[in-house]
């Protein structure tokens, strides 16, 4: 199966995960989009979604879904999302598609975060995919410098500012084997908006795509 066909797998597999009647937490990026596609099938079932992107939010309404924003739900029972990087303990590198602050803003609503990705992002330790850090534009410099004071490569990602108008330093060699201590240590650096690690809101479950078909994995 191509990457693309392990994506649409596992984003039909999350269905399973979606509470009738409920809001679903709805994230962001190429998986997450065939789960959109998925969720139109059902959407007479469902209250709505909240979206923690603008991209997201068009493709749930191109679809008739209707979109609530963050700050009008109390809770919501699960969080579907994609993830750059995810390792055994279900902890996450996010943010790829620029959208980590307000995707970890919509996790912190949810009592389940699923996680649906294909086994290329599967990892033994964080870090080989570039760690993104949204960031005050002022604190640029200043940022690169503590990383690199880590052994990090801190680059500005170029032309790209988040949905919140901020640019992202993706930080480069870091081999990140205590996923916790690094996003409670970076998440208090001034400057820094939101740290691509998913640590504190790790994955609840994984659904994994693999060539011989849907893994589930708990955590």
């Amino acid at each position: 199966m191509t990457q693309d066909e392990l994506k649409a797998l596992v984003a039909r597999a999350a269905l399973q995960h979606v509470v009738p009647g409920a809001w679903v937490g709805v994230g962001t990026g190429s998986t997450v989009n065939h789960f959109i596609d998925a969720l139109a099938g059902m959407k007479a079932q469902i209250a709505g979604a909240v979206s923690s992107s603008v991209a997201s939010t068009q493709r749930l309404r191109a679809h008739g879904i209707l979109v609530r924003e963050a700050h009008e739900v109390e809770s919501l029972p699960v969080y579907i999302d994609g993830a750059d990087e995810i390792d055994g303990q279900g902890c996450m590198i996010k943010g790829g598609g620029a959208a980590l602050t307000r995707e970890k803003i919509v996790a912190d609503l949810a009592a389940r975060f699923v996680c649906i990705v294909d086994a290329s992002k599967r990892v033994e330790v964080l870090g080989r995919f570039p760690l993104p850090v949204e960031v005050i534009d002022l604190a640029v410099p200043q940022l690169q410098r503590r990383f690199a004071a880590l052994g990090g490569r801190a680059l500005l990602r170029a032309g790209v500012l988040t949905d919140n108008g901020h640019p992202i330093l993706d930080v480069h060699g870091l081999q990140i084997t205590d996923p916790l201590a690094m996003e409670t240590e970076v998440n208090q650096w001034p400057g820094v908006v939101t740290v691509g690690l998913f640590a504190r809101h790790r994955a609840s479950l994984c659904l994994l795509g693999t060539a011989q078909g849907v893994q589930t994995v708990a955590y």
